[in-house]
Parts: structure tokens; sequence; C-alpha cells
């Protein structure tokens, strides 16, 4: 029963007439602006020690979303029918796993930052194992070595030959029947990861919100642009998250389904494609957005950068200076050449005459 309703989804050939233009489009634009913005992010982190496990944090991040950007190119080529199905099949096995997998790092990591500004907001005095960089650290390894693992099945159940379906290639048909078990289960896995972490984000920002209001409330703050701009520092992070991980998350079970055991028609099964490809896309955004936890919420992070740009402001200033010196002494020089070639000739002409 299972192998008959996995062939008629295969066997649905994927209308992929706007994807294959938008959103190859739309991630080529999230590429550049992701490669700029995370390797200034990540020349910048990796110039500060890791004194709180708030850098801890940040830093995996930056290493997460570094990753996923690499994967985009690959991505685009193939959403693009660009290259040959090898192209396609490679990013199935191995560069789609591993742009999920640093989605769902980037998730948990969004969770222990959370964790981490409501013991410093709420519980600033108390000592907590959590706090310790070292415990940091760990947790980080952690998360790490255990979403690859789980990961390593996706790429090793993909092992059926690809058989390319109306020119195009679904990488379902690449699982065997244990892969394509192992891919339901672990999609179902990644939801407990977004919901888990989406309901201790809940729990961490309900305190701080009444942790700051308790605190404009008893300094009688009347500044409305300096609360705008808190509120904006304080609730960055649950932003990020919602605008990219929620919409997919909401359209990731359905479409799932479609993938394994779905009796939908194609038009159905090709309209959950569209909405899972729409809100993927802003599920990768988040290697743009990231960027501004690192500015709102790390004063480090933005002192170095800060630093940085200046230094190499002074720099720039420097060189021009030097080589307008230098173009004066060369216009000096020239000068100087001149006035003595100027005398040799007045004097040459003074003694024929």
């Amino acid at each position: 029963m299972n192998a008959t309703l996995l062939n008629t989804s295969i066997k649905c050939i994927r209308d992929t007439s706007v994807t294959s233009v938008l959103f190859p489009s739309l991630y080529s634009v999230l590429c550049i602006v992701a490669l700029v913005l995370n390797f200034l992010a990540a020349f910048t982190f990796f110039n500060i020690p890791s004194t709180t496990t708030f850098v801890v944090f940040l830093k995996n991040v930056v290493v997460a979303d570094l990753l996923m950007t690499l994967t985009l190119p690959i991505k685009i080529l193939s959403d693009a029918g660009v290259g040959f199905w090898q192209l396609r099949a490679f990013h199935c096995r191995y560069a789609a796993v591993l742009f999920y997998i640093t989605m769902y790092i980037s998730i948990l990591l969004m969770g222990l930052i959370s964790l981490d500004r409501y013991l410093k907001i709420v519980k600033p005095f108390g000592r907590c194992a959590l706090q310790k960089v070292r415990v940091g650290q760990l947790l980080c390894a952690a998360i790490w070595v255990i979403m690859l693992a789980l990961a390593l099945p996706n790429v090793i159940l993909s092992n059926k030959p690809p058989v390319p379906s109306g020119g195009k290639l679904k990488c379902t048909s690449m699982k065997s029947k244990a892969g394509i078990s192992w891919h339901e289960g672990f999609n179902y896995f990644c939801q407990v990861i977004f919901w888990g972490t989406l309901a201790l984000m809940v729990f961490c920002y309900t305190f701080i919100s009444k942790k700051v209001y308790e605190s404009y409330k008893a300094s009688k703050s009347r500044s409305h642009a300096a609360n705008r701009r808190t509120k904006a520092k304080v609730f960055v992070v649950v932003g990020v998250f919602f605008i990219c991980f929620a919409p997919f998350h909401f359209v990731r079970v359905p479409y799932t389904l479609t993938q394994t055991r779905s009796t939908l028609p194609c038009r159905a099964q090709n309209a959950f494609y569209f909405a899972k490809e729409t809100t993927l896309w802003l599920s990768a955004s988040n290697v743009c957005l990231d960027p501004l936890i690192y500015i709102f919420l790390c004063r480090v992070f933005r002192k170095k950068l800060m630093t940085t740009f200046c230094k190499a402001s002074k720099e720039s200033s420097k060189a021009t200076l030097t080589q307008l010196e230098m173009s004066q002494m060369a216009q000096t020089t020239r000068l100087s050449h001149n006035e003595t070639s100027l005398i040799k000739q007045s004097t040459l002409d003074s003694s024929v005459d």
C-alpha cells in the first residue's frame, strides 16, 4: 500500500515553471547579501574572545549561517535547472541536507540565546551553570554532533539511482523505503525542535517583558524613543525567529505528507510545493537577518565592528594623505627641476651674448 502511494507521488510531475525562475533570482540576491554580511560578522567575531556564553552562541550562529549560505549556489543552479541532473542529485543527497541541518542548529541556538537573555535580565545576580562559558561551548558542540548524526541517514539512505521524471528529478525518488521513513520521522523531530524552541522563547520573553515593564515603571521613564529602542533590542530575536521560521513550519508537515504518503491530486501537491518553497525562502533569509541580533544585542560585536571601520577609514585617509604628499613632492621636484633648467639656460644665453 505504502509503495503504491509512493509511486503515485513520484509520478506526479512537479510544476516548476514559476519556481525555476522566481526563487533562483530571490536566492541569488539572498546569497550575495548573506556572503557579505556573514563574512564580515565572522571576521569581527573571531577577533573577539569568548568571554561570555552569549558570544559563544553567536559565534556558532555565524558558522551555521555561513554553511547554509555556501549551500545556496548549488540550490540556485539546481532549482533553475542549470547543469546536468547529477547536480540535482548532489543537491538532494548532500547540499539540501546541510541546508536543513544548519537551519535547525540556528533554531536551537536561538533558543539558547533567549535562555541566556532571560538569565541575564531576569536573574542578573543568580549563578547558573548555563552562564559558564565552558558549559556553553559543550552545549553548542553537543548540538552540532547530535544534529549531524541524525542527518547522516538522510545521506546514506538516498542510495537509489536517480530517475528523472518529466525531465525533473524529485529528491524522494532517490530514497529507499527506509530512507522515506527516516525522512518523514526526521521532519517530525524537527517540528518538535521548532515548537519546543518556540515554547522556550515564549516562556523567556514573557518574563523579560515583565521585567522590562517593571524597570520602566520604577524609573518613571518618559522617553518614548528610548522605550522603542529598548523594545526593539529585547525582541529582535523573537522578531527574526517568527519572520523566518514560523511560516515554514506551518507548511512543512502537510508538504512532507505529500512526499511520503499523500493521495492528493497532483495540483494540490504542486500547491503545497510552492507554499513550501516560498516559506523556505523566508527561512533562508535568516542568514541576512541574524546580523541584526549581533548589532542590537552584542555590545562587544558592535564596538569591534565600529573599531574596524574606524581603523579602515583612518588607514584610507592616511593612504590618501600620503599619496597627496607624494604628489606634492613630485610636483615640487618638477618645479625645482624646471627652475634649474631655466637658470642653466639663462647662464648659457648670457655666455653666448
